[in-house]
C-alpha cells in the first residue's frame, strides 16, 4: 500500500522492522537500510537497472534477506516543488511494486540528496571513481535518514 504522508506510513509499519530507502535513477537504484530501531540509515548497494522484473526481483531479495518492514522512495521534485517526468516514473515504479508486495511504501522529497551525498564523499576525500560507484546508495541513505528523523520526531512529539 502506498502512503502519501510519513504520518500515514508510520501507522502501517510493523514493530522492530528495518526500512529500506531507494534512490531511483534512470540507470541505477541506490539502496540503503535502517536498523530495526529506525534510528540510523546505512548505504547498502547500487543496483544496475535493467528490466523492471529484474530490478524488482533484486529488491525482493534484499527485502526478504533483511526482514524489511517498509519502503521509502525518494521523490525527485523539481527545485520549484513541481513534479516532472522523474516523479511520474517513481510513482509508476511504486504502483507496480505495490502490486507484488504487501509492504507499506511512502515517498520522501529527495531534492539535494545527491548534492549532500556528493559533499559528504568529497569531505571524506573519496576518489572520483569511488564516488561514482557509491553516490547512489549514499544518496539513498540521505533519503532514508530524512524519514527516520521525521519518525523519531513524531515519536518524541
Amino acid at each position: 500500500m502506498i502512503f502519501e504522508t510519513v504520518e500515514e506510513f508510520s501507522a502501517a509499519l510493523p514493530a522492530r522492522r528495518a526500512l529500506v530507502g531507494l534512490d531511483l535513477g534512470t540507470k541505477t537504484i541506490g539502496v540503503a537500510v535502517s536498523d530495526g530501531l529506525l534510528s540510523v540509515a546505512t548505504p547498502l548497494e547500487t543496483i544496475k537497472r535493467s528490466k523492471y522484473t529484474a530490478d524488482a526481483s533484486r529488491l525482493e531479495d534484499i527485502l526478504a534477506a533483511r526482514e524489511i518492514g517498509g519502503i521509502v522512495l525518494g521523490l525527485p521534485f523539481n527545485m520549484d516543488g513541481s513534479e516532472g517526468p522523474r516523479c511520474q516514473s517513481t510513482r509508476a515504479f511504486a504502483r507496480n511494486f505495490a502490486r507484488q508486495s504487501e509492504l507499506p511504501i511512502t515517498y520522501w522529497d529527495e531534492r539535494l540528496s545527491t548534492v549532500a551525498a556528493e559533499r559528504a564523499l568529497l569531505e571524506a576525500d573519496t576518489s572520483r571513481k569511488r564516488r561514482a560507484e557509491v553516490i547512489d546508495h549514499v544518496a539513498a541513505s540521505y533519503i532514508l535518514q530524512g524519514v527516520l528523523d521525521r519518525l523519531g520526531h513524531m515519536r518524541r512529539g
